[in-house]
C-alpha cells in the first residue's frame, strides 16, 4: 500500500520534474534522478517479495511483460503473475534480490537494472536483469526479466 502512496503522491511529481528535466535537455542531472528513481522503484519492488506480498508485485508487471522465468518465456501480465505467485507462498522469501546498476535513456522512456539474487540465507545464487518502462509520470513497469546463475569466475 505504500508503494501506491509513494506513486500518487511524492513519485509522480518527482517524476514528472526529472522526466521534463531529461526531455527538455537537463543533461546528466535530469538522467541521474531518473536512475535513482528506478533505483527506488526496483526496490520497492524486491520488498514485495520480503513482505510476501504477491498483490503488489502484480502491481509492477507491465501488461505485455515478458519474463525468462521457467522453461519458456512468460508472456503477458496474467502469465507472469500467476507463475510467480509459489514464490509468495509461505512465511519465509525463497530469495532476495537488490539494484547494483541503473541505466536510463536519455529520453527517460526506458531504463535498465541489474543486481545480485540472494537465497533465503544470503548466500548469491545469480543476478537479475529488468528492463523497466515509464508508463505515466512515476509508475515505472517492468516490460523485461531475465535472471542468470552466480558466475564463480576468478577475479569477479
Amino acid at each position: 500500500m505504500t508503494r501506491s502512496i509513494w506513486w500518487a503522491a511524492g513519485g509522480a511529481a518527482l517524476s514528472a520534474c526529472t522526466l521534463a528535466m531529461a526531455q527538455a535537455g537537463g543533461g546528466a542531472t535530469g538522467n541521474d534522478e531518473l536512475r535513482q528513481e528506478v533505483m527506488a522503484v526496483e526496490r520497492a519492488f524486491a520488498r514485495t517479495m520480503a513482505d510476501r506480498d504477491h498483490r503488489a508485485f502484480a502491481e509492477f508487471i507491465a501488461d505485455e511483460a515478458v519474463f525468462f522465468s521457467g522453461p519458456a518465456p512468460l508472456r503477458g501480465k496474467e502469465q507472469v503473475v500467476a507463475w510467480w505467485g509459489r514464490f509468495y507462498q509461505g512465511p519465509r522469501a525463497p530469495f532476495s534480490w537488490a539494484p547494483e546498476e541503473v541505466e536510463v535513456l536519455a529520453s527517460g522512456a526506458l531504463a535498465l537494472s541489474s543486481g545480485p539474487v540472494h537465497d533465503a540465507d544470503g548466500r548469491p545464487i545469480g543476478r537479475f536483469t529488468s528492463v523497466w518502462r515509464l508508463e505515466a509520470p512515476g509508475r515505472w513497469r517492468i516490460v523485461f526479466d531475465k535472471g542468470s546463475p552466480a558466475c564463480d569466475c576468478p577475479g569477479r
